[in-house]
């Protein structure tokens, strides 16, 4: 198997997949929710847990003088029994040519590391001038003391080779479809029984309902029918005060895709002011649409795995009701939310395919970009804003199922700006009150091209992923045999396609 070049073993996770709790106590402050604002709390969280994974490992190797680079290296190198000499392939990036290659061999060979192989080759980093690729046979504890010999005497780069190129500081993300079962489930301080402010805290039947519900999302599986929930007559009440406010709006404020699709839910999901329609109905329409499915969700995840979801065309999706008393707000994303905001929208194939290219820029991205990319799903996915036929509608699911933030919206009371990625990834967002700002795509094949350049020029990621449908799996493009795979591939369809084009010509 060819050998790549990476800096670390693979990923660690340095957030537990358990559940987490984004609370006062943990800085994470009391107000609604917002894919944004945990996005933030979780890059907090993530460094706290970094570097308290570093000081284990100083720890480990009984050194505390060790960088911070010095102990994500060591760590790429796997732990033996007992301390016996292996086989490691280092790459050293050097400036001043070939003058620094008898210093660097006097060095690994004074701390009594073997040098079983050795090779150049010019560097493609453009402060360096040469690589060099040296195989040494020693144990971890002498690996150590080269590399911290080698950086004393100036070569700074060093990296290990080894066969796969995801870094152990690169975070986790899912490869299969499966895989999402370890996504992690987030408690806030707006669960009902920890928030004073929330619509239902006083009230201990709903309170025991929403943990009813919740338990459906914790004990899903991956391949499982999603269990229907037998909704009560005071949350199919609450659902029709919305659904029927709602559409009232819809034809003059909703985008023709929205429309188009909404029509067809109701025939055929039992879309209607009296029923709430059951997330198993609604995941097998999309599978058929767009191939998007919908996951329960018990709540909010991180932001980090709701994106990944998209990756996987999978939508995360509530399945209880915001509480009665207050039918036209809810602190937190609901089935209310999610049924007539996200799911019309997914079943549309170019609004599906740019949420998974959302998904797909997310995965193993560092947590500087999840931040963007969860503003960037704000003002696109949640509160978008599109141009047909000289008007401006409405595509985002924050105000397709808000008729209150549907008419601000599209009011002269925001400022509505042209959908720019560069720009909207650092807009201040606004997490309690109705937006400032709202974001206009001049289509969503416009949209996806914007976002695609955007994620080429400002995605700090060294190596690209791929989706393959047929086996629900991500795959990581990091050698020259996947890419003559996917060439592989694109050849059979630009075959099916020169075919198509001929045979319509001789019509």
């Amino acid at each position: 198997m060819a050998l790549r070049v990476r800096n670390i073993t693979k990923g660690v996770n340095f957030l537990s997949r358990d559940v987490l709790s984004f609370n006062d106590d943990h800085g994470y402050p009391s107000r609604r929710r917002s894919l944004v604002g945990d996005a933030k709390f979780e890059t907090v969280k993530n460094k706290e847990a970094k570097e308290t994974w570093i000081l284990e490992q100083r720890k480990k190797t009984e050194d505390e003088e060790l960088s911070e680079e010095e102990v994500f290296l060591v760590s790429d190198i796997p732990d033996e029994p007992l301390p016996s000499p292996q086989q490691v392939n280092l790459v050293l990036s050097v400036k001043d040519g070939f003058n620094t290659l008898p210093r660097i061999l006097r060095i690994i060979q004074s701390c009594q590391g073997c040098i079983l192989h050795l090779e150049t080759r010019t560097s493609k980093k453009t402060d360096f001038d040469f690589d060099i690729m040296v195989r040494i046979n020693a144990t971890k504890d002498r690996v150590l003391h080269i590399i911290k010999a080698l950086k004393a005497n100036s070569v700074h780069d060093i990296n290990i080779l080894i066969e796969e190129k995801i870094s152990i500081k690169d975070p986790w993300f899912p490869r299969h479809i499966s895989e999402l079962d370890f996504c992690t489930h987030l408690m806030t301080k707006f669960e009902p029984e920890l928030d004073l402010d929330h619509p239902g805290f006083s009230d201990q039947v709903y309170r025991a309902r929403r943990k009813q519900i919740a338990e459906i999302a914790f004990l899903y599986k991956y391949g499982e029918t999603i269990p229907r929930v037998n909704y009560t007559e005071e949350e199919i009440r609450t659902w029709g005060v919305v659904y029927s406010n709602l559409k009232s709006f819809l034809p003059t404020h909703a985008c023709k895709q929205y429309l188009e699709v909404f029509t067809i839910l109701e025939k055929e999901c039992g879309y209607r002011a009296d029923n709430i329609p059951q997330l198993e109905d609604v995941s097998n329409f999309l599978k058929k649409r767009t191939g998007f499915q919908v996951r329960p969700a018990a709540g909010l995840l991180t932001a980090r795995d709701f994106l990944a979801s998209l990756a996987f065309r999978v939508f995360q999706s509530t399945q209880y009701v915001r509480h009665g008393s207050s039918p036209d707000h809810s602190p937190e994303p609901d089935c209310i939310h999610e049924l007539l905001g996200h799911i019309p929208m997914l079943a549309n194939p170019s609004f599906a395919q740019f949420s998974q290219e959302i998904g797909l820029a997310s995965l193993g991205a560092p947590d500087t970009e999840i931040e963007k990319f969860a503003t960037l799903y704000w003002f696109t996915v949640e509160f978008g804003l599109c141009k047909q036929n000289g008007e401006v509608r409405a595509y985002g699911a924050g105000l397709l199922s808000s008729y209150g933030e549907l008419q601000h919206a599209l009011s002269d009371k925001p400022e509505q700006r042209v959908f720019d990625p560069e720009n909207a990834a650092v807009q201040p967002y606004q997490d309690q009150d109705y937006q400032d700002v709202y974001y206009v795509a001049e289509t969503f094949d416009d949209a996806k091209e914007k976002f695609r350049n955007y994620v080429a020029q400002h995605l700090k990621r060294n190596y690209e992923v791929r989706y393959d449908p047929f086996t629900q799996s991500v795959h990581v493009l990091d050698s020259v045999e996947k890419l003559q795979t996917l060439s592989s591939s694109l050849q059979n369809e630009i075959v099916r396609l020169a075919s198509a084009i001929k045979k319509l010509s001789m019509q």
